[in-house]
């Protein structure tokens, strides 16, 4: 299972970089001295590498030892490589491995710096070296020997070029990187945002169904406590109603919440088909109702059916809660740009309207409810207190927007 092989990569992997460096100078070191001593059969004739000292050791063992800070540093190594390299040329000691550190250094510049910066001082460096190293080769012998020199200069343009090009793979790999997170978040928070959108979801039509069924049931579990003594047929007729209204209300949450259990077969969200039984349940509440409604020429959305259906059944409900027996007018204007839903009572006979719908700001969550299903389908929905007394809920549902929200 763990093998010599991953250890190595993982020993790898964990290693400080400036181990990576001390080894890498080292290596170089013993190629240039190694290189040195040793005479080629193809090289200008050149001053001993014993002259002047064994000065050619000294600038060679420095030259591979400052790559230690070779990344902390790159361009001051960059700058003495270069100047320890016109030095060495200049004295005439022969070329072997003796630019090795040069290339590294020029190399670690390009690769590990800012790119731009990196390569203008990179680019007039090896300009500069070429013309010192040109200039010391003037009395090269043989004359064919001067091919060192461009040898010379093509390595550190590609040591360059190689750096570049390293550094350009990891700014893309970077990217990529960057951009894969990214992504990965924006995945995350629009799961996020389905799920809050549909929880929302779930708490609107848990009010509505609940509010609308609570409200007609209190109506009429008042009613039946005043006449239950006095007339039980009536009062039979009006428990009637409150076990309809309940049972309605439990099949709609078990629709609703099938949801949280992972249900997948949700029912289908009530449209305005099923308008007439919420009308029929408010009539039976004491509500006197005229309804106007103009036949769609082409058939409505489900969101905006939906959105329109609860509009309605709230607006009933809070009617029912706050004003109590009144006459309602519902208008549902069918065009092709959109509906428009109208819900106006003519107000109380004595009692004072609720605060929550006496004014026009319209502050209940009802009707904040209702104005939330408008906006998500790109329209609006006022709910203000009449002149002439009572209140109207108008509701504009456009239909140009419910394709781009499917």
């Amino acid at each position: 299972m763990g093998g010599p092989v991953p250890r190595a990569r993982a020993w790898a992997a964990r290693r400080p970089p400036w181990l990576t460096d001390l080894l890498l100078a080292l290596f170089v070191i013993g190629m240039q001295v190694e290189s040195a001593g040793t005479a080629l059969g193809a090289e200008p004739v050149a001053r001993p590498v014993t002259d002047f000292g064994h000065a050619a050791y000294a600038l060679l063992i420095l030259g591979g030892g400052v790559l230690v800070v070779r990344r902390r540093y790159p361009v001051l190594i960059f700058g003495i490589t270069g100047v320890l390299s016109l030095v060495y040329f200049g004295l005439g000691f022969p070329d072997r491995l003796s630019c090795l550190a040069l290339f590294v250094a020029t190399y670690t510049l390009t690769a590990h710096s800012d790119r731009r910066h990196s390569v203008v001082i990179a680019g007039a460096g090896i300009a500069v070296l070429s013309l010192g190293w040109l200039a010391a080769a003037a009395d090269t012998e043989p004359s064919v020997a001067i091919g060192w020199v461009f040898f010379r200069i093509g390595a550190t343009v590609i040591s360059m070029t190689l750096g570049m090009s390293v550094r350009s793979r990891r700014i893309i790999a970077a990217d990529a990187q960057q951009r894969a997170e990214l992504a990965e978040r924006h995945r995350e928070e629009e799961a996020r945002a389905r799920v809050d959108a549909e929880r929302l979801r779930i708490a609107r039509e848990v009010h509505d169904t609940v509010a609308h069924a609570i409200a007609i049931i209190n109506v009429q579990s008042g009613v039946t406590a005043h006449i239950l003594d006095k007339r039980p047929e009536q009062a039979r007729e009006t428990l009637r109603i409150i076990e309809q209204t309940s049972a309605r209300a439990l099949r709609e949450m078990r629709a609703i919440l099938g949801v949280l259990r992972g249900d997948d077969r949700r029912a289908p969200s009530p449209g305005l088909g099923q308008l007439d039984d919420i009308l029929d349940m408010a009539r039976e509440a004491g509500l006197e109702l005229t309804v106007e409604r103009s036949d769609a020429r082409t058939p409505l959305p489900s969101a905006v059916e939906s959105a329109a259906y609860r509009i309605v059944q709230e607006s009933i409900t809070n009617v029912i809660r706050h004003v109590g027996r009144t006459s309602v007018t519902v208008v549902l204007e069918s065009s092709a740009d959109g509906l428009r839903v109208r819900v106006a009572d003519t107000g109380p006979a004595e009692a004072a309207r609720a605060p929550e719908l006496a004014d026009g700001g319209g502050d209940g969550r009802g009707i904040t409810g209702m104005r939330e299903r408008c906006r998500l389908l790109g329209g609006d929905l006022t709910a203000n207190p009449l002149p002439h007394g009572g209140f109207e809920v108008l509701a504009q549902l456009p239909l140009d927007r419910v394709g781009a929200l499917r």
